[in-house]
């Protein structure tokens, strides 16, 4: 099946006389006939649901249609893209590893890396994805456990040179793990390109209609865990809370999905509910339809803003002038997403101005929907750092994001104009 297709029809075929939209299990447990079938689902030597907090039908089906639609061999839903972002990492990385992370991703993963995990006695370093590869293997340690860094990130919208990436990870003997939340996998299939395990915030155009909050993350199947076994214990010695059973030899190529379910969600518990997996479902049946909307919308008002003097600066990958436009040549070349970056011509009291004169733009936290919305990392998302470190961040302290939703694209341009001449 083609994308579209996948969109539509992955992970669910029902039968004669069964419903043909996905059923909501709206149920936390499960009946069993024995004792013995129960502790057999406890003990992994049997597929199937007993609590929801593990799994649940209506998320699986979910699951496989995203992991049909990235090329990968199992999936998971989470509660949010935060802990599918956590699972994805700390799944593989424990007290006393390290982790590599480009420094222009969103800043609630900045701040989970950097600070959250810095707590947990897992140090990160924060690099420049657009740094030579002679600085970047200075990042490299002994105790490295993975490379981590955004298809797209948020909100620079900078293209991540995910071959260049994932060859220098596997350098190391440790996988690439990529946020594809911006691009999705109609816009761009990070395994394609070396990528080891892609992540989502379902919230966000997998949803499109901002009515659930989800992540979800999706495993290649192609890291070899048992080639680098000593930097991956968890995967590949015995795990004697399952009776020391170890998740490589007995799972192959489902080891880090079924480890991930198995014992962080056991633990932590983050799962997605059934009925914001079921919203997702419907969300994705028409994202290969929606993605092409945004990105044609987007390229307009892009090219709308490059030439407006009253912007000082717009980034956005599809324009011809951007820095990142060949990569996104290269990776997205259906068009990279819905989100655009740029700067008012004018001090930071002109730019709020600017923002509460819209009409039709709403001010919201929320990205990557059918509504147009904007934002202020400075002031919002990011507000928790400096503006020297939203520098380091690649993040200029007077960029606007905005997302681009699915109104009339006029009617977006003529509101963006109307609020600049109101500011001023």
């Amino acid at each position: 099946m083609r994308q579209g297709t996948k969109c539509v029809q992955a992970g669910y075929t029902p039968g004669k006389g069964e419903p043909r939209q996905v059923p909501i299990y709206q149920s936390t447990t499960f009946k069993y006939e024995t004792s013995d079938q129960m502790g057999r689902l406890f003990d992994l030597e049997e597929s199937g649901y007993f609590y929801t907090r593990l799994q649940n039908p209506t998320n699986d089906v979910v699951a496989a249609r995203l992991a049909a639609l990235e090329g990968g061999v199992a999936g998971m839903l989470t509660s949010s893209g935060q802990a599918a972002n956590f699972f994805a990492c700390f799944n593989i990385c424990e007290c006393g590893g390290h982790i590599i992370a480009t420094s222009g991703i969103y800043g609630g993963t900045f701040n989970l890396l950097g600070t959250t995990f810095r707590k947990m006695g897992i140090d990160v370093t924060f690099v420049d994805q657009d740094a030579p590869d002679e600085e970047l293997e200075k990042a490299f340690r002994p105790n490295t456990k993975l490379v981590f860094g955004e298809t797209l990130s948020n909100p620079g919208v900078r293209v991540l040179d995910i071959e260049r990436f994932a060859r220098l990870a596997h350098s190391h003997g440790v996988p690439l793990i990529v946020d594809n939340t911006f691009p999705t996998p109609v816009g761009c299939r990070p395994f394609e390109w070396g990528a080891d395990i892609v992540t989502h915030s379902t919230t966000k155009y997998l949803d499109g209609q901002g009515v659930q909050v989800g992540g979800a993350i999706v495993d290649s199947g192609n890291f070899d865990w048992d080639a680098h076994a000593g930097k991956f214990p968890g995967l590949t010695t015995p795990d004697e809370s399952y009776h020391g059973l170890t998740y490589t030899k007995k799972f192959g190529k489902l080891a880090y999905i079924t480890k991930a379910t198995s014992q962080l969600m056991r633990d932590f518990g983050a799962i997605q509910s059934p009925q914001n997996a079921f919203y997702l479902g419907l969300g994705i049946q028409t994202l290969h339809v929606r993605m092409a909307r945004h990105c044609e919308s987007a390229r307009k008002v892009a090219a709308y803003l490059y030439d407006n003097p009253d912007i000082k600066w717009v980034e956005y990958p599809d324009l011809p002038s951007d820095p990142h436009h060949a990569l996104q040549q290269k990776y997205l070349p259906d068009g990279s997403c819905g989100v655009i970056a740029f700067a008012v011509n004018g001090d930071r009291a002109f730019a709020n101005r600017f923002m509460d004169a819209l009409k039709l733009v709403t001010i919201e936290t929320h990205v990557a929907d059918c509504h147009t919305c904007l934002l202020h990392p400075a002031s919002h998302t990011h507000r928790q750092l400096s503006d020297e470190q939203l520098r380091e961040a690649g993040i200029s302290p007077e960029l606007i994001r905005l997302s681009i939703g699915l109104e009339d694209v006029e009617d977006i341009i003529e509101d963006i104009q109307q609020a600049l001449e109101a500011a001023k």
